[in-house]
């Protein structure tokens, strides 16, 4: 787990590299239940353990928007920013793909590509990262976005 500060043209220098791969994180029903709360979506498919069973996955799956919204906990372990940065904002995402559901109480984790540095005006930074979200003892990612920050420097 490692949080660097270089220059930019160090930074140019690591563009297609991986920056890490998280430890293994746990999706609880907890974790999920309290999303549902939290963005009161309480789809079955979520919430409904005994429903779920009898559903296409055989147990409840987490939302894909949790998955993503974990996105900024995983970047904290790998992350390289701008010497000079003030602050830093998210500025989107340029591609999203939900492949394949995080059942409950799966292991996932993040291995986080550094896929784009541009400079722009007024000493801001435009980093694209590429975010494999991987479950334990599966082939096929959970997710694959390509996730934008926009970094402001002194």
């Amino acid at each position: 787990m490692a949080v660097e500060v270089m220059p930019v043209e160090k930074m140019l220098e690591k563009v297609g590299q991986e920056l890490g791969v998280t430890d293994w994180f746990q999706m609880d029903q907890d974790r999920i239940d309290k999303f549902a709360e939290c963005t009161e979506d309480h789809q079955w498919i979520h919430v409904d353990k005994e429903k779920a069973a009898q559903g296409p996955f055989g147990q409840t799956i987490a939302h894909g928007y949790l998955t993503i919204s974990l996105l900024p906990h995983f970047s904290a372990d790998y992350a390289v920013l701008p010497e000079g940065t003030m602050m830093a904002i998210n500025y989107g995402i340029n591609k999203l793909r939900l492949i394949n559901p995080v059942k409950s109480d799966a292991k996932i984790r993040d291995r986080i590509v550094l896929s784009e540095v541009v400079e722009k005006k007024g000493g801001r930074i435009l980093v694209t990262t590429t975010h494999t979200i991987e479950i334990e003892g599966d082939e096929k990612p959970a997710m694959i976005a390509e996730v934008l920050s926009m970094f402001f420097t002194q």
